[in-house]
């Protein structure tokens, strides 16, 4: 219900990709400003324009945001960086965190993200692999790969139908 908040047993769970989804290159895709000296030095990657902008839009709209990303980036390296630009995330899977708790000691590869383990709902990524993973596991996945001055609307937008989804099945058991 918009402006009622929720447990966070209950809140939607969103989560992004972080290289060519949230990290692009200035080359092909409109940035935000690059970090001052000397924090670019240590932060070299750059964020596709609106991404602080999108997270605390969808905060706002009562969706937990999380990274799940494949890199072996570390936590606090992800927290750090994302802490410049005013975001904070409620959940990071980095690389380590996804081989420890769904791959384990499987002998069976498991695909590279897995967000129904963590009840994500909606995962937004580059790769055409995810989306068919998503496909055969059972999650949602939004594709976002080329520059679109429209990428934060069309996610939000995507984010209300996966939840009206999420909202008549939940009614109808």
């Amino acid at each position: 219900m918009p402006g009622k908040k929720l447990p966070p047993e209950r809140k939607m769970r969103i989560s992004f990709d972080l290289d060519e989804v949230l990290f692009v290159s200035p080359l092909n895709h409109k940035t935000e400003p690059p970090l001052r000296f000397p924090l670019n030095r240590i932060y070299k990657e750059r964020l596709r324009l609106g991404t602080p902008k999108l997270i605390h839009d969808l905060q706002k709209l009562d969706y937990e945001v999380w990274v799940y990303t494949s890199s072996f980036r570390t936590e606090s390296y992800i927290k750090g960086l994302f802490r410049h630009y005013g975001v904070k995330f409620d959940g990071i899977i980095n690389a380590q965190r996804h081989l420890a708790e769904v791959q384990g000691h499987r002998k069976d590869s498991m695909p590279q993200k897995v967000p129904t383990h963590y009840r994500i709902s909606l995962h937004v990524d580059d790769e055409s692999v995810v989306v068919t993973y998503g496909k055969i596991y059972g999650f949602d996945v939004y594709q976002l790969d080329a520059q679109d001055d429209d990428w934060a609307e069309k996610i939000i937008e995507r984010a209300k139908q996966v939840r009206e989804k999420q909202e008549l099945k939940g009614a109808l058991s």
